[in-house]
């Protein structure tokens, strides 16, 4: 069975792109984007499997 370690990251709305693919490359797959505490921020929640260890 799989299981799953997650991240919240605070992300900047001009650099969207660059923090999710900065995330991405470690193995992090984005699960959802929520509002954050103001108009200029969103969190994004993230996952990937954890590794057996």
């Amino acid at each position: 069975m799989t299981t799953w370690e997650y991240a919240t990251v605070p992300l900047l709305v001009h650099a969207t792109k660059q923090i999710l693919d900065t995330w991405g490359q470690d193995g992090w797959e984005l699960v959802q984007v929520v509002p954050g505490p103001n108009a200029e921020n969103v969190v994004a929640y993230l996952k990937r499997p954890r590794e057996e260890g």
